[in-house]
Protein backbone atom coordinates (compact mmCIF):
# COMPACT_ATOMS: atom_id res chain seq x y z
CA UNK A 1 0.00 0.00 0.00
CA UNK A 2 1.31 3.72 -0.78
CA UNK A 3 1.90 5.75 1.48
CA UNK A 4 -0.49 8.69 2.46
CA UNK A 5 0.59 11.51 1.15
CA UNK A 6 0.56 14.83 3.43
CA UNK A 7 2.09 18.31 2.24
CA UNK A 8 2.27 20.83 4.67
CA UNK A 9 2.22 24.21 3.08
CA UNK A 10 3.21 27.49 4.63
CA UNK A 11 4.68 30.69 4.00
CA UNK A 12 5.89 33.18 6.76
CA UNK A 13 8.68 33.11 9.45
CA UNK A 14 6.10 32.02 12.37
CA UNK A 15 4.16 29.78 10.34
CA UNK A 16 7.63 28.06 9.74
CA UNK A 17 8.52 28.13 13.22
CA UNK A 18 4.98 26.49 14.01
CA UNK A 19 4.89 24.11 11.31
CA UNK A 20 8.59 22.87 10.71
CA UNK A 21 7.70 20.75 13.86
CA UNK A 22 4.53 19.12 12.07
CA UNK A 23 6.98 18.08 9.25
CA UNK A 24 9.42 16.39 10.92
CA UNK A 25 7.00 14.55 12.57
CA UNK A 26 4.83 13.35 9.65
CA UNK A 27 8.54 12.24 8.12
CA UNK A 28 8.75 10.25 11.14
CA UNK A 29 5.26 7.77 10.73
CA UNK A 30 6.16 5.05 8.21
CA UNK A 31 2.90 5.18 6.85
CA UNK A 32 2.90 8.82 5.93
CA UNK A 33 5.05 10.84 2.90
CA UNK A 34 5.79 14.53 4.53
CA UNK A 35 5.76 16.69 1.77
CA UNK A 36 6.50 20.46 2.19
CA UNK A 37 5.98 23.25 -0.14
CA UNK A 38 6.41 27.24 0.47
CA UNK A 39 5.39 29.87 -1.09
CA UNK A 40 7.97 32.10 0.81
CA UNK A 41 5.61 34.91 1.43
CA UNK A 42 8.20 36.09 3.71
CA UNK A 43 11.22 34.61 2.04
CA UNK A 44 14.69 35.68 4.13
CA UNK A 45 13.28 35.13 7.31
CA UNK A 46 11.78 31.66 6.15
CA UNK A 47 14.63 29.95 5.16
CA UNK A 48 16.13 31.16 8.90
CA UNK A 49 13.24 28.76 10.27
CA UNK A 50 13.87 26.52 7.55
CA UNK A 51 17.79 25.72 8.26
CA UNK A 52 17.08 25.88 12.22
CA UNK A 53 15.11 22.64 11.63
CA UNK A 54 16.39 21.11 8.72
CA UNK A 55 13.59 21.15 6.64
CA UNK A 56 13.96 21.16 2.71
CA UNK A 57 10.86 21.87 0.94
CA UNK A 58 9.81 19.82 -1.89
CA UNK A 59 8.27 23.03 -3.67
CA UNK A 60 9.06 26.29 -3.36
CA UNK A 61 6.96 28.86 -5.25
CA UNK A 62 9.41 31.83 -3.87
CA UNK A 63 7.01 34.66 -4.37
CA UNK A 64 7.90 37.88 -2.77
CA UNK A 65 8.48 40.86 -4.15
CA UNK A 66 9.73 44.37 -2.66
CA UNK A 67 6.20 45.89 -1.13
CA UNK A 68 4.21 43.24 -2.41
CA UNK A 69 0.51 43.80 -1.16
CA UNK A 70 -2.24 41.39 -0.36
CA UNK A 71 -3.30 40.48 -4.26
CA UNK A 72 0.23 39.74 -5.30
CA UNK A 73 0.47 37.57 -2.23
CA UNK A 74 -3.15 35.49 -2.66
CA UNK A 75 -3.28 35.56 -6.30
CA UNK A 76 0.65 34.28 -7.07
CA UNK A 77 -0.36 31.59 -4.46
CA UNK A 78 -2.93 30.29 -6.11
CA UNK A 79 -1.32 30.45 -9.32
CA UNK A 80 1.88 28.93 -7.96
CA UNK A 81 -0.61 25.69 -6.23
CA UNK A 82 -1.86 24.59 -9.18
CA UNK A 83 2.01 23.44 -10.58
CA UNK A 84 2.80 22.17 -6.95
CA UNK A 85 -0.65 20.10 -6.23
CA UNK A 86 -0.42 18.45 -9.95
CA UNK A 87 3.17 17.69 -9.51
CA UNK A 88 3.30 16.60 -5.61
CA UNK A 89 -0.20 15.20 -6.04
CA UNK A 90 -1.06 14.75 -1.90
CA UNK A 91 -4.19 13.61 -0.28
CA UNK A 92 -4.11 15.73 2.27
CA UNK A 93 -3.17 19.59 2.47
CA UNK A 94 -2.24 21.26 5.82
CA UNK A 95 -2.03 24.91 6.51
CA UNK A 96 -1.55 26.78 9.13
CA UNK A 97 -2.79 29.78 11.41
CA UNK A 98 -4.34 32.92 9.46
CA UNK A 99 -1.98 34.29 6.51
CA UNK A 100 -2.56 35.07 2.96
CA UNK A 101 -1.06 31.90 2.22
CA UNK A 102 -2.98 29.90 4.79
CA UNK A 103 -6.15 31.31 3.10
CA UNK A 104 -4.57 30.74 -0.58
CA UNK A 105 -3.08 27.30 -0.27
CA UNK A 106 -6.61 26.38 1.42
CA UNK A 107 -8.66 27.63 -1.86
CA UNK A 108 -6.00 25.78 -4.08
CA UNK A 109 -6.94 22.60 -2.35
CA UNK A 110 -10.15 22.84 -2.30
CA UNK A 111 -9.94 23.50 -6.20
CA UNK A 112 -8.34 20.78 -7.06
CA UNK A 113 -10.82 18.31 -4.45
CA UNK A 114 -8.20 18.09 -1.91
CA UNK A 115 -8.81 17.81 1.81
CA UNK A 116 -7.76 20.37 4.19
CA UNK A 117 -6.47 19.97 7.74
CA UNK A 118 -6.24 23.51 9.52
CA UNK A 119 -3.32 24.07 12.01
CA UNK A 120 -3.93 26.67 14.95
CA UNK A 121 -8.40 26.51 13.97
CA UNK A 122 -10.74 28.44 15.60
CA UNK A 123 -8.70 31.57 16.75
CA UNK A 124 -11.24 34.83 16.83
CA UNK A 125 -11.46 38.20 17.38
CA UNK A 126 -15.18 38.56 15.74
CA UNK A 127 -13.61 41.82 13.87
CA UNK A 128 -13.15 41.12 10.40
CA UNK A 129 -10.62 44.03 10.28
CA UNK A 130 -8.72 42.89 13.49
CA UNK A 131 -5.92 41.27 12.93
CA UNK A 132 -6.13 42.62 9.73
CA UNK A 133 -5.97 40.40 6.86
CA UNK A 134 -5.45 37.40 9.45
CA UNK A 135 -8.98 37.44 11.07
CA UNK A 136 -10.95 37.02 7.69
CA UNK A 137 -7.96 34.74 6.48
CA UNK A 138 -8.53 32.12 9.69
CA UNK A 139 -12.40 32.23 8.96
CA UNK A 140 -12.51 31.97 5.34
CA UNK A 141 -10.17 29.05 5.80
CA UNK A 142 -11.98 27.63 8.53
CA UNK A 143 -14.86 27.38 5.68
CA UNK A 144 -12.97 25.26 3.48
CA UNK A 145 -11.12 22.61 5.76
CA UNK A 146 -12.14 19.39 6.82
CA UNK A 147 -9.73 18.41 9.65
CA UNK A 148 -9.73 21.81 12.65
CA UNK A 149 -6.41 21.67 15.10
CA UNK A 150 -6.81 23.66 17.72
CA UNK A 151 -4.72 24.76 20.05
CA UNK A 152 -7.07 25.27 23.27
CA UNK A 153 -10.75 24.52 24.49
CA UNK A 154 -11.29 27.29 23.14
CA UNK A 155 -10.83 27.71 20.04
CA UNK A 156 -13.10 24.64 19.36
CA UNK A 157 -15.72 26.66 21.26
CA UNK A 158 -15.67 29.14 18.74
CA UNK A 159 -15.81 26.50 15.65
CA UNK A 160 -18.96 24.99 17.37
CA UNK A 161 -20.35 28.28 17.92
CA UNK A 162 -20.29 28.60 13.94
CA UNK A 163 -21.70 25.13 13.35
CA UNK A 164 -18.56 23.56 12.74
CA UNK A 165 -18.92 20.57 14.57
CA UNK A 166 -17.15 17.27 13.15
CA UNK A 167 -13.21 16.50 13.22
CA UNK A 168 -12.25 19.17 15.30
CA UNK A 169 -9.18 18.33 17.58
CA UNK A 170 -7.81 19.72 20.82
CA UNK A 171 -4.13 19.89 20.33
CA UNK A 172 -2.26 22.26 22.37
CA UNK A 173 -0.13 24.41 19.88
CA UNK A 174 3.03 22.95 17.96
CA UNK A 175 5.09 25.94 18.80
CA UNK A 176 5.51 24.60 22.18
CA UNK A 177 7.05 21.39 20.01
CA UNK A 178 9.46 23.69 18.45
CA UNK A 179 10.56 25.36 21.62
CA UNK A 180 12.09 21.65 22.82
CA UNK A 181 13.80 22.25 19.55
CA UNK A 182 14.91 25.83 19.88
CA UNK A 183 15.75 26.41 23.47
CA UNK A 184 19.38 26.06 24.77
CA UNK A 185 20.59 27.11 28.45
CA UNK A 186 23.81 27.46 26.60
CA UNK A 187 23.32 29.00 23.75
CA UNK A 188 25.44 31.64 22.20
CA UNK A 189 24.37 34.21 20.24
CA UNK A 190 25.31 35.05 16.35
CA UNK A 191 24.66 39.00 17.21
CA UNK A 192 27.54 40.11 19.65
CA UNK A 193 24.90 42.71 21.00
CA UNK A 194 22.93 40.08 22.40
CA UNK A 195 25.61 38.00 23.79
CA UNK A 196 26.95 41.34 25.68
CA UNK A 197 23.56 42.45 27.19
CA UNK A 198 23.48 42.55 31.30
CA UNK A 199 20.69 39.52 31.61
CA UNK A 200 21.74 39.61 35.33
CA UNK A 201 21.93 42.85 36.31
CA UNK A 202 18.91 44.83 34.11
CA UNK A 203 15.79 43.98 33.13
CA UNK A 204 16.27 43.18 29.41
CA UNK A 205 12.43 43.66 27.52
CA UNK A 206 12.34 42.36 24.01
CA UNK A 207 10.15 44.09 21.81
CA UNK A 208 8.01 43.24 18.60
CA UNK A 209 5.68 45.05 16.57
CA UNK A 210 5.01 45.07 12.74
CA UNK A 211 1.00 44.43 12.47
CA UNK A 212 -0.97 46.23 9.38
CA UNK A 213 -3.46 47.40 12.29
CA UNK A 214 -1.07 49.16 14.02
CA UNK A 215 0.34 50.92 10.89
CA UNK A 216 0.06 54.49 11.54
CA UNK A 217 -0.96 56.57 14.66
CA UNK A 218 -0.99 53.02 17.01
CA UNK A 219 2.77 52.42 15.38
CA UNK A 220 3.71 56.10 16.56
CA UNK A 221 2.19 55.58 20.20
CA UNK A 222 3.58 52.43 20.58
CA UNK A 223 7.01 53.47 19.50
CA UNK A 224 7.38 56.90 22.20
CA UNK A 225 6.05 54.49 24.53
CA UNK A 226 8.84 52.42 24.53
CA UNK A 227 11.42 55.30 24.24
CA UNK A 228 9.86 56.86 27.28
CA UNK A 229 10.14 53.17 28.95
CA UNK A 230 13.89 53.71 28.52
CA UNK A 231 14.06 57.04 29.29
CA UNK A 232 12.63 56.67 32.51
CA UNK A 233 13.96 53.48 33.68
CA UNK A 234 18.12 53.06 33.91
CA UNK A 235 17.54 49.73 34.66
CA UNK A 236 15.60 48.71 31.42
CA UNK A 237 17.21 47.26 28.19
CA UNK A 238 15.21 47.42 25.12
CA UNK A 239 16.08 44.88 22.63
CA UNK A 240 13.49 45.60 19.01
CA UNK A 241 14.55 42.92 16.46
CA UNK A 242 13.13 45.28 13.78
CA UNK A 243 10.71 43.38 10.98
CA UNK A 244 11.76 43.88 7.73
CA UNK A 245 8.95 45.95 6.00
CA UNK A 246 9.97 49.69 5.24
CA UNK A 247 6.85 51.03 7.29
CA UNK A 248 8.00 49.34 10.39
CA UNK A 249 11.92 50.16 9.84
CA UNK A 250 11.09 53.73 8.85
CA UNK A 251 8.56 53.95 12.05
CA UNK A 252 11.64 52.21 14.57
CA UNK A 253 14.17 54.65 12.88
CA UNK A 254 11.99 57.36 13.56
CA UNK A 255 11.16 57.64 16.99
CA UNK A 256 13.56 54.97 18.65
CA UNK A 257 16.98 54.98 17.07
CA UNK A 258 19.83 57.06 19.46
CA UNK A 259 17.16 56.34 22.71
CA UNK A 260 19.41 55.41 25.76
CA UNK A 261 19.23 51.66 25.78
CA UNK A 262 17.37 50.49 22.90
CA UNK A 263 19.13 48.23 20.96
CA UNK A 264 17.52 48.00 17.36
CA UNK A 265 18.84 45.14 15.60
CA UNK A 266 17.78 42.77 12.87
CA UNK A 267 15.01 39.55 12.72
CA UNK A 268 16.36 37.23 14.44
CA UNK A 269 16.30 33.57 13.67
CA UNK A 270 13.75 31.43 15.01
CA UNK A 271 15.95 30.13 17.58
CA UNK A 272 18.24 33.07 18.59
CA UNK A 273 14.24 34.80 19.13
CA UNK A 274 13.23 31.44 21.53
CA UNK A 275 16.54 31.85 23.22
CA UNK A 276 16.34 35.76 23.61
CA UNK A 277 13.36 35.35 25.08
CA UNK A 278 14.35 32.62 27.49
CA UNK A 279 16.49 35.24 28.74
CA UNK A 280 14.88 38.13 28.63
CA UNK A 281 12.57 39.70 31.53
CA UNK A 282 9.30 40.65 29.90
CA UNK A 283 8.39 40.78 26.37
CA UNK A 284 6.00 43.65 24.77
CA UNK A 285 4.57 42.50 21.16
CA UNK A 286 1.63 43.01 19.04
CA UNK A 287 2.87 39.16 17.42
CA UNK A 288 0.47 36.13 18.07
CA UNK A 289 3.08 33.76 18.25
CA UNK A 290 5.06 35.74 21.41
CA UNK A 291 1.81 35.49 23.19
CA UNK A 292 1.91 31.61 23.01
CA UNK A 293 6.00 31.57 23.31
CA UNK A 294 6.91 33.47 26.16
CA UNK A 295 4.37 32.47 28.79
CA UNK A 296 6.03 28.87 27.57
CA UNK A 297 9.46 30.02 29.29
CA UNK A 298 7.51 31.51 32.43
CA UNK A 299 7.81 35.60 31.06
CA UNK A 300 5.16 38.38 31.27
CA UNK A 301 3.47 39.49 27.82
CA UNK A 302 1.82 43.21 27.45
CA UNK A 303 0.25 42.54 24.19
CA UNK A 304 0.21 45.93 21.80
CA UNK A 305 -2.94 45.78 20.13
CA UNK A 306 -6.16 46.05 21.13
CA UNK A 307 -7.64 43.10 21.21
CA UNK A 308 -6.10 39.53 21.19
CA UNK A 309 -7.60 36.30 19.39
CA UNK A 310 -5.50 34.40 22.34
CA UNK A 311 -8.01 35.24 25.15
CA UNK A 312 -6.69 32.45 26.72
CA UNK A 313 -3.28 33.72 27.50
CA UNK A 314 -5.15 36.70 29.29
CA UNK A 315 -7.33 34.50 31.34
CA UNK A 316 -4.62 32.49 32.63
CA UNK A 317 -2.99 35.63 33.66
CA UNK A 318 0.07 35.12 31.83
CA UNK A 319 -0.79 38.07 29.01
CA UNK A 320 -2.13 42.01 29.81
CA UNK A 321 -3.86 43.43 26.92
CA UNK A 322 -1.95 47.14 27.04
CA UNK A 323 -3.46 48.69 23.89
CA UNK A 324 -1.91 51.02 21.46
CA UNK A 325 -1.96 54.42 23.73
CA UNK A 326 1.43 55.77 25.18
CA UNK A 327 0.55 56.01 28.49
CA UNK A 328 -1.04 53.02 29.04
CA UNK A 329 1.34 51.17 27.85
CA UNK A 330 4.19 53.10 29.88
CA UNK A 331 2.09 52.29 32.71
CA UNK A 332 1.54 48.63 32.28
CA UNK A 333 5.03 48.39 31.84
CA UNK A 334 6.37 50.43 34.91
CA UNK A 335 4.01 48.71 37.47
CA UNK A 336 6.06 45.01 36.50
CA UNK A 337 9.48 46.69 35.97
CA UNK A 338 8.99 48.23 39.69
CA UNK A 339 6.43 45.52 41.53
CA UNK A 340 8.05 42.51 42.04
CA UNK A 341 4.76 40.84 42.84
CA UNK A 342 2.81 42.21 39.77
CA UNK A 343 5.83 40.51 37.84
CA UNK A 344 5.97 37.07 39.42
CA UNK A 345 2.52 36.47 39.28
CA UNK A 346 2.28 36.81 35.66
CA UNK A 347 5.89 34.80 35.78
CA UNK A 348 4.25 31.88 37.28
CA UNK A 349 1.05 31.48 35.59
CA UNK A 350 0.01 28.60 34.23
CA UNK A 351 0.64 28.27 30.41
CA UNK A 352 -2.56 27.32 28.39
CA UNK A 353 -1.14 26.45 25.27
CA UNK A 354 0.45 22.91 25.57
CA UNK A 355 2.93 20.17 26.50
CA UNK A 356 5.23 19.85 23.54
CA UNK A 357 3.08 17.34 21.80
CA UNK A 358 0.38 18.71 19.61
CA UNK A 359 2.34 17.41 16.75
CA UNK A 360 2.26 14.21 18.23
CA UNK A 361 -1.82 14.51 18.41
CA UNK A 362 -2.19 16.10 15.05
CA UNK A 363 -0.38 13.06 13.20
CA UNK A 364 -2.44 10.25 15.24
CA UNK A 365 -5.95 12.89 13.83
CA UNK A 366 -4.46 12.31 10.31
CA UNK A 367 -4.04 8.78 10.56
CA UNK A 368 -7.37 8.10 12.73
CA UNK A 369 -9.36 10.24 9.72
CA UNK A 370 -7.70 7.64 6.94
CA UNK A 371 -8.18 4.64 8.61
CA UNK A 372 -4.17 3.96 9.79
CA UNK A 373 -5.19 4.33 13.87
CA UNK A 374 -7.93 2.91 15.15
CA UNK A 375 -9.01 5.17 17.95
CA UNK A 376 -9.74 8.58 17.44
CA UNK A 377 -6.91 10.55 20.08
CA UNK A 378 -7.38 12.70 23.13
CA UNK A 379 -7.69 16.09 23.02
CA UNK A 380 -5.36 18.04 24.75
CA UNK A 381 -6.32 19.23 28.39
CA UNK A 382 -4.24 22.08 30.04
Amino acid sequence: MSKLRIMSVFGTRPEAIKMCPLVRELASRTDIESLCCVTAQHRQMLDSVLNVFGIKPDWDLNIMTPRQTLSDITSKCLLGMDDAISALKPDMILVHGDTSTTFAGALSAFYHQVAVGHVEAGLRTYDKYSPFPEEMNRVLTSGISDMHFCPTVGNRENLLREGRTENIFVTGNTVIDALKTTVKKNHFFSTEELNDLPYQKKKVILVTCHRRENYGEPMKNIMQALRQIAEEHPDVELVYPVHLSPVVREAADRYLRGAPRVHLIDPLPADEMHNLIDRCYMVLTDSGGLQEEAPALGKPVLVLRRETERPEAVAAGTAKLAGVIQDDIVTMAKRLIMDKHAYEKMAHAVNPYGDGNACRRIADAIEWRYGLRPERPSDYEA
